[in-house]
């Protein structure tokens, strides 16, 4: 087999390769996966040196990865993360940055950095990345591709180096919306309460997210509002949150903080790793989370769950930005990016805490960067809303 030309640093490993197992709707696609996803005999960094050398090859193959490769799919190589992914930016202190192939001088977005960047520079047809706090939706948005956040739980993690198992799902990116698609009918189990062939009617328009982005990224994603507005037979102006999106996500940092310390502070307590700026420091606050503002946060996001079960019904769909703007520029100072991730995780945290399958969609540029609109569903509407984008892709023709 003859590497793959990684001239946009997406790869760990860019000449593995596994064969598809069997036949279906997959067949002739290729795809990588984020360096956390177990392969047979394979040792995953996590994006972290000492991570490496701490820990063993795997005996077998995530479950999800079996599923791609029994549905006739080409696994390509293993990509970058963002350190033990506790991260939104795509920059490794120890591995580098992946190029963004549509704004070479900004950054990719994280954790699944180089997931998003190899489908973006059409090195593979899809690939899979893992999302806690917004690892596929961001460097998706920011990289100008599609991406997809499943319902929590919908499908298997086997497999799947964890960061807050609580939040923790497998997301995949496509260029193609149909693609997309494709890949839920493969690995989407069908649910009971899920009609896939009735259209959503309400498309819900809040106004807290949108006050998170300025008038120049409103009126760009405008044309995609307006389409979507002809999709559904209402539009609904609400408010999201009542005590503010800042305060929800705190509750997300609380929670997902003090799962991630009890998923990984024994090992990092242990083997003492050498973690880059920004990763050191959030690891150190998550150790220092009580347990009862953990409760507190918990019985928060209970009344946040229900709440948005409420708002979203079986028929409504949200519309938000995914993210605050375009990427970042690459070497942004340090408080400056800080603050960008902040107003980022308070609208990746409204799927979040809530578990909704989340698609973020490109459909416009700010001077040539991408900028990404999501739609999100209530629990268990995953293939439908994954057939309101693909049939809405056709309506924007």
């Amino acid at each position: 087999m003859i590497p793959m030309k990684d001239l946009h640093q997406a790869y760990v490993k860019s000449n593995l390769e596994l064969k598809p197992s069997g036949n279906g709707n997959l067949d002739d696609l290729t795809f990588s996966v984020k360096d956390v996803f177990a392969i047979k005999k394979y040792l995953n960094t996590a994006g972290n040196p000492d991570w490496y050398r701490t820990h063993k090859p795997a005996e077998e193959h995530a479950e999800v990865i079996e599923r791609l490769l029994l549905e006739g799919a080409t696994l390509k190589g293993t990509t970058h993360t963002d350190e033990i992914m506790y991260s939104l930016n795509g920059e490794n202190h120890h591995y580098g940055t992946p190029v963004n192939p549509k704004a070479p001088n900004r950054i990719p977005g994280g954790s699944s950095s180089g997931s998003a960047v190899a489908v973006a520079a059409n090195l593979v047809d899809f690939a899979l990345g893992t999302d806690t706090g917004g690892s596929v939706r961001i460097p998706s948005s920011y990289c100008g591709i599609f991406g997809f956040r499943p319902t929590h739980g919908s499908v298997s993690l086997k497999g799947v180096i964890p960061l807050a198992k609580s939040f923790d799902t497998v997301g995949w990116m496509t260029r193609d919306p149909i693609l997309l698609q494709t890949i839920g009918k493969a690995i989407l189990p069908f649910t009971n309460d899920e009609d896939n062939t009735s259209p959503f009617k309400k498309l819900i328009f809040g106004g807290e997210p949108w006050n998170l982005v300025d008038d120049t990224i409103k009126e760009s994603l405008s044309e995609g509002l307006e389409i979507l507005d002809q999709s559904v037979s209402k539009l609904v102006e609400e408010e999201i949150s009542v005590e503010g999106l800042e305060i929800w996500a705190d509750i997300f940092k609380t929670l997902q903080g003090k799962e991630i310390w009890t998923e990984h502070g024994p090992w990092i307590e242990k083997e003492d790793p050498y973690f880059g700026p920004g990763i050191k420091e959030r690891f150190a606050m998550a150790s220092k989370i009580s347990q009862s503002t953990f409760d507190r946060a918990l019985e928060r996001q209970l009344q946040i769950q229900k709440q948005m079960n409420v708002l979203l019904g079986k028929d409504g769909i949200l519309a938000i930005p995914t993210a605050p703007g375009p990427a970042p520029l690459k070497d942004m100072p340090s408080e400056a990016l800080n603050d960008y991730r902040g107003r980022a995780m308070q609208l990746t945290c409204i799927a979040g805490l809530s578990g909704l399958p989340q698609v973020t969609i490109p459909v416009a540029q700010i001077e040539g960067n991408p900028i990404g609109l999501s739609l999100i569903a209530n629990r268990g509407q995953d293939r439908r809303l994954l057939e309101f984008v693909a049939n809405y892709f056709y309506a924007s023709k």
